[in-house]
């Protein structure tokens, strides 16, 4: 596959917050389009409305209604909705939670059909697109609903992945999901994704612990020796370089974590907290497991700043990038899977049937 036709599909976010705006910028530099085609899911009207008050006039997009319409070395905008939309910037709105989960949907069935090769989610209010009606605890969850797999959340960065044992969940309902095979298959989960998407052949590693001090032997809390140090002994006999528990606090603070491959956080907050203090700008947010290559940039809807053209679109452009990148290292590695899984017998047959 050449690199002009790796579609990159963008869904739009919250145009209440900052989404549009740091994906129209990215989508702006003509660098961008050596590597991709990238393909925006939205509305003319919202993105005319941010193009304007931009000052991106010579910015312009190839209208469709699915990524099987788009051209390739042109910006394009799968129309998800033509109706007027009140647009205020840095005020969350139900209108522009239904709108987000709008754009959201359509782009996840064209990335889960194939159309596209990398799915990149622009932040969106989860308050306002959950209801009962549509319950939502965010993108990763939905997307992996979409696409009939399991995921892991997982943060990177130039020197640093971290990915989570458990995601969107409230901390009083944390400590109950911490079991063996829990923390077990989240360790085998992420070794996988860190050879298939990151090419790294033996990774080490590093499992965090729960509680303070990684339970202080029992005295803080059972689970660190009962629960995670177990699951971390069953993947080391099974030839997993898995390591821990490490105290949090400690590891993070000690620069520990340049000693691994990644990070295995128990709950949200461990490890987005370091995570976001030692690479911001440049984070990524990544799910591993799915059918599809999907990124997001590390930060969210930014109402503070939405509307006034502050916002830095390096985290998305960043996310456009990683994106790729795994997408193509997937892609070489099933090619050569292919090339490996064509034995002598069928190369014979397929001398005979030619």
């Amino acid at each position: 596959m050449s690199k002009e036709h790796i579609r990159v599909g963008i869904s739009i976010g919250d145009f209440n917050g900052i989404g549009v705006e740091v994906a129209l910028k990215a989508i702006s530099n003509p660098a961008l389009y050596n590597f991709c085609t990238p393909i925006l899911y939205g509305s003319p009207k919202v993105i005319s409305y941010y193009k304007k008050q931009l000052g991106l006039h010579d910015l312009s997009l190839h209208y469709c209604k699915s990524a099987t319409e788009a051209h390739d070395k042109k910006a394009n905008l799968v129309v998800c909705w033509e109706e007027e939309t009140e647009i205020t910037p840095g005020t969350p709105s139900a209108m522009a939670g239904d709108y987000a989960f709008k754009a959201l949907e359509r782009a996840a069935a064209d990335a889960e059909a194939g159309h596209l090769q990398v799915l990149v989610t622009a932040p969106l209010d989860k308050s306002t697109v959950n209801t009962d009606a549509r319950p939502f605890k965010g993108h990763t969850e939905y997307l992996a609903s979409v696409s009939g797999t399991s995921h892991l959340m997982t943060l990177v960065s130039d020197d640093l992945r971290v990915a989570l044992v458990t995601g969107h969940v409230p901390v009083s309902e944390v400590a109950p999901l911490i079991k063996q095979d829990r923390v077990y298959a989240k360790i085998v989960e992420f070794a996988a994704s860190l050879k298939k998407d990151f090419g790294i052949s033996k990774p080490r590693i590093a499992v965090l612990g729960l509680n303070p001090h990684a339970g202080d032997s029992g005295l803080l809390g059972s689970e660190d020796k009962k629960e995670i140090l177990a699951a971390v002994e069953q993947a080391r006999e099974e030839n997993y370089m898995s390591f821990g528990p490490y105290p949090a606090d400690g590891f993070f603070g000690s620069g520990q974590y340049h000693q691994f491959d990644g990070v295995l956080a128990m709950y949200h907050d461990q490890g987005l907290i370091p995570f976001k203090m030692l690479g911001f700008e440049d984070g990524v947010n990544f799910t591993a497991s799915l059918n599809f290559v999907r990124t997001s940039p590390d930060h969210g809807t930014a109402y503070n700043i939405a509307g006034k053209g502050e916002a830095s679109e390096m985290s998305l452009r960043n996310a456009i990038y990683l994106g790729i990148d795994i997408y193509k290292r997937r892609h070489m590695d099933s090619q050569l899977e292919e090339t490996l899984a064509f034995t002598p017998l069928k190369r014979e047959r397929f001398r005979m049937d030619f």
